[in-house]
């Protein structure tokens, strides 16, 4: 079976982007399943094999069918257009803004061209690319705007639990005004046609409250009864498998507990906070990350994007010692996800 060609943006060149990148190529297993293509600088990369090390060598295309997927070799698109001279591993810096926006616009422009099959991002900083000039919150909105997307979600995964979210990058305050009928019903929409195309055929979705109990019959807020509710009920008209609204609190067991295949959520950190801490696990001891799992994709979009879930990690940039195992799920994600296409 033919693999999939999957583009990998570099990240922020100041963060932890071509560390995990390098560290994930070396493993046979992803070339088993894809043909990677690395978006990035070679200055970089060059400087991540150095102080990992690794054996692995640059092999530089200025195109797709340049790229060869052999093992051992990083397949790479240098778009040449940082230098170590410009930036310092760790700090906020706008020149490495700029380089981590045009890798994803040239992956984007990538995949929008079926030049490949589905994209995976690493981590960027938003004051970065703020600094450089270009004011979006995050990689969702910035893969929504380039591929003109209205209808569109955040999954957040690890392993056989998954969440989707309502609103995500905006404050609190501004979360709980997101939370109307027709945006929930979308996202309930977006759950159950992304599991189906991961082979699930009858997915069970939940739905959480936004207020505490569920708003407890309107005690503690009516936003369940107004909006959530309603469109629970539209999508039981065209026959999903949805239930709620789940009370926040005991939700994320029962999902834990396999009792749903996917949780809606309402807002960034109802979702993000439970999918970190089962993912995330920090030795004292070692002053390491012993797992940072997870991965993050944007459905709703005409092409496949998936990321790390994690950010720059400034703290450890440039030292060798990252985790690489949400890049190595992002990657296995979008192979799945091309394979469904």
């Amino acid at each position: 079976m033919k693999k999939p060609l999957i583009s990998i943006t570099m990240g922020d060149p100041a963060g932890i982007g071509a560390e995990i990148i390098v560290k994930s190529l070396s493993s046979e297993d992803v070339y088993r399943i894809s043909k990677p293509l690395v978006i990035g600088s070679s200055t970089v990369m060059k400087d991540a094999l150095n102080f990992i090390p690794s054996n692995l060598k640059l092999h530089i295309v200025e195109n797709v069918d340049e790229v060869t997927g052999d093992f051992g070799s990083i397949d790479l698109m240098d778009l040449n257009n940082i230098g170590l001279d410009d930036f310092k591993y760790g700090k906020v810096n706008a020149e490495a803004g700029r380089a981590s926006m045009e890798y994803i616009l040239k992956a984007i422009d990538l995949a929008v061209g079926k030049k490949v099959d589905a994209v995976v991002t690493g981590p960027i900083h938003k004051e970065a690319i703020s600094a450089a000039g270009f004011h979006y919150s995050g990689h969702t909105e910035i893969f929504a705007e380039k591929t003109k997307s209205k209808d569109y979600a955040m999954i957040i995964s690890d392993e056989d639990m998954s969440v989707i979210h309502v609103s995500t990058h905006v404050s609190l305050r501004e979360a709980c005004d997101r939370v109307k009928k027709e945006r929930v019903l979308t996202v309930i929409r977006l759950a159950d046609q992304t599991l189906r195309d991961l082979g699930i055929e009858k997915p069970k979705i939940a739905v959480a409250g936004l207020n505490p109990h569920a708003g407890e019959g309107g005690l503690f807020g009516d936003e369940e009864i107004n909006e959530i509710i309603p469109a629970i009920e539209l999508a039981r008209n065209e026959n999903i498998n949805v239930e709620g609204p789940v009370p926040p609190d005991t939700l994320f067991s029962k999902l834990r507990g396999k009792q749903y295949d996917i949780a809606v959520v309402m807002y960034h950190d109802q979702g993000h906070i439970p999918m970190k801490f089962k993912g995330f696990v920090y030795d004292s001891r070692t002053n390491r990350w012993s797992s940072m799992s997870g991965v993050n994709t944007t459905v709703g979009l005409p092409v496949i994007r998936t990321s790390v879930d994690h950010g720059v990690a400034f703290g450890k940039a440039g030292e060798g010692r990252a985790n690489e195992k949400s890049m190595v799920e992002a990657i296995e994600m979008a192979v799945k996800l091309s394979k469904r296409k």
